[in-house]
């Protein structure tokens, strides 16, 4: 999984649906962040854009590059400066590297002025079922989000990149439209948001034989205020399944994309939830 957005409408400015920004907020030893918006970015796949055998190769895109109107919510529930990898903390079993992140909230700030914050929750190489209710990863996700909204914030969507360990065999690959959906209704429920904006990536690869089968269960999705993009013929990188980092650039910026022109629902404030 990975991450989460927030900003601040400081002059009481309507907020678009997921991103949309004016914090009036700066980015130093202690960053207030007394209203903010949150877009959340999860996923099962590692961002492993530049990491070969094991190793990141430490270069980032200008299109990834820090802003100082970016944060993150790091392992420990703080406040940082947003930068790549955007799981270090997160995903500590895995190489991490670039990922679509940062270049979907950069692409928001060129459109707003804005401060947003990313809430990464993303683990690789796990599959959907995995992701469930009353699982750990279920658990900490909902967790993050509550603790990214304590002080604050606006929830605005959530970023969903998941199935490429679901191809494994036809019966998961059979079975993943309803874990999907069972996932996001039941994640509506419980952070008390029930039409909760949720933009999927349609898979580019998977190691196993049932890749097409997942694509259509994510492309087929009838649920309300979710949509798709398709990551088919992105670049992928020598070892076939991951994406590299241009290709994730981009993929940020096709998320952005359609956050901008997709995402229409109503803001979720924290004073509204039940979330510890």
């Amino acid at each position: 999984m990975e991450g989460v957005l927030y900003k601040r409408d400081s002059a009481n400015l309507r907020l678009y649906k997921g991103y949309r920004y004016f914090f009036d907020k700066k980015v130093v030893s202690r960053i207030d962040l007394q209203y903010k918006n949150t877009t959340h970015y999860s996923s099962s796949r590692t961002e492993r854009g530049g990491v070969f055998n094991d190793t990141w190769d430490g270069i980032v895109p200008h299109e990834s590059r820090p802003s100082r109107s970016v944060i993150r919510l790091t392992a420990g529930l703080t406040w940082e400066k947003a930068r790549e990898p955007l799981h270090k903390d997160i995903d500590i079993t895995k190489t991490c590297g670039i990922g679509p992140g940062m270049a979907f909230a950069n692409s928001l700030l060129h459109k707003y002025s804005s401060l947003l914050g990313l809430v990464p929750c993303a683990i690789g190489g796990t599959n959907i079922s995995q992701w469930a209710r009353g699982s750990q990863l279920y658990d900490q996700l909902v967790r993050r989000a509550g603790a990214a909204l304590r002080d604050g914030g606006t929830l605005r969507a959530m970023l969903w990149y998941q199935g490429e360990s679901d191809t494994d065999t036809l019966a998961n690959a059979e079975s993943y439209k309803d874990r999907f959906e069972t996932f996001i209704t039941n994640l509506r429920q419980d952070l008390v948001f029930p039409m909760l904006p949720v933009i999927q990536v349609a898979l580019d690869s998977g190691p196993g034989p049932y890749v097409e089968e997942v694509r259509e269960a994510q492309l087929g999705s009838k649920l309300p205020n979710v949509w798709c993009i398709d990551a088919k013929g992105l670049q992928l990188q020598a070892d076939g399944l991951h994406l590299s980092s241009p290709a994730q650039v981009q993929l940020g910026k096709m998320l952005a994309d359609a956050f901008l022109h997709g995402v229409l629902s109503p803001v979720h404030k924290s004073a509204t939830t039940g979330l510890p």
